[in-house]
């Protein structure tokens, strides 16, 4: 269960959190251009960042929830199957789209992953099946970490073979190390008392995750802005794709709800597990798998500030049609 905290976190500050990314960017770009010598100093505060998101992802993945998958295999291998087979096909469609290929590589990389964080919060505030949105999580953050080097083989056209063999050691490197360091610290953490102070702990990190996150972008883009603003009309057509993308994950994830006739909250998990994508691990994996990329790491950030308006408004939407059910009984509905 999503305590309340947790849910205003995700639900009402959202849109702090996206003004948060967008003053990153303006902050970045500024000193990037004015700044003497910047570029060059907060482009060496990436690595550490990129250490420490990665470490407090995996500090804050729930560990408890597995039991759950069991209850609910049906809509557990629908979100597998959408996250992994069907919107896969749908990203790559859709990039085709997109002008130049670090664009294409870009947007790909974000919509290939689905999210393993705040999703969870924004199915709380529909009424959704938290608890099995919760077993989820660490599934998806383990397929898609063993899949990114895979797929980035198989929708850039590089060499599987080269590809893993150039990939691999970096992330082993990057990610093992403080993942394995996070994780031993939140297993260490669950065993000891008082409960209180663990979850205090627990959301003191989870609430420094989008801060973490604006300083890797403000850095990113301090670093790399005179790149970016060469691009400025590609990314006119990012937007039109990540439209597009969130149009027709939507979609799919309605008509698969109807289809097989799920109860209203595995609805509502199977609808955000498939419209919230992985934009923070993803950032922080790319910039160790693809380095010197700045086009590919601005076309996932610039898909980061849509996406909590976007899962508010589908929030709303799936709010309107739920069934009518009492403040207690929503709140009963997502515990």
């Amino acid at each position: 269960m999503l305590s309340a905290k947790k849910t205003r976190l995700f639900g009402g500050s959202a849109s702090l959190t996206t003004l948060l990314f967008l003053g990153a960017i303006l902050a970045g770009s500024l000193a990037g251009s004015i700044v003497p010598g910047s570029r060059e100093v907060l482009g060496g505060v990436v690595d550490p960042l990129i250490l420490l998101l990665v470490g407090s992802l995996f500090f804050t993945v729930r560990l408890d929830g597995l039991p759950a998958l069991r209850r609910a295999p049906r809509t557990v291998l629908l979100a597998l199957s959408m996250n992994f087979l069907l919107i896969p096909v749908i990203a790559f469609t859709l990039t085709l789209l997109l002008p130049g290929e670090a664009l294409r590589i870009g947007v790909l990389i974000y919509c290939l992953f689905p999210c393993t964080d705040w999703f969870l919060g924004f199915t709380r505030m529909a009424a959704g099946e938290t608890s099995i949105g919760a077993a989820l999580i660490p599934l998806q953050m383990t397929l898609q970490l063993a899949l990114y080097p895979v797929w980035l083989a198989v929708f850039t056209g590089h060499q599987v073979s080269s590809t893993i063999g150039a990939v691999a050691p970096a992330l082993l490197t990057w990610f093992a190390v403080p993942a394995g360091a996070a994780i031993v610290a939140r297993v260490f953490l669950l065993g000891a008392p008082p409960r209180v102070s663990r979850h205090r702990i627990l959301g003191t990190v989870d609430r420094a995750i989008p801060f973490v996150i604006s300083a890797v972008i403000l850095c990113l883009f301090a670093a790399n802005v005179e790149t970016i603003l060469h691009n400025l009309a590609g990314f006119a057509w990012v937007l039109l794709v990540v439209f597009l993308f969130f149009v027709a994950t939507y979609v799919l994830g309605q008509t698969v709800g109807r289809v097989f006739r799920l109860r209203y909250p595995e609805h509502v998990l199977l609808t955000m597990t498939t419209s919230a994508r992985n934009a923070p691990l993803m950032l922080a994996v790319t910039t160790v798998a693809l380095p010197n990329q700045p086009v590919v790491y601005a076309a996932i950030i610039l898909r980061m500030l849509i996406e909590f308006p976007h899962l508010t408004v589908i929030t709303h939407l799936l709010r309107r049609r739920a069934p009518a059910l009492t403040t207690e009984g929503m709140v009963a509905v997502a515990s």
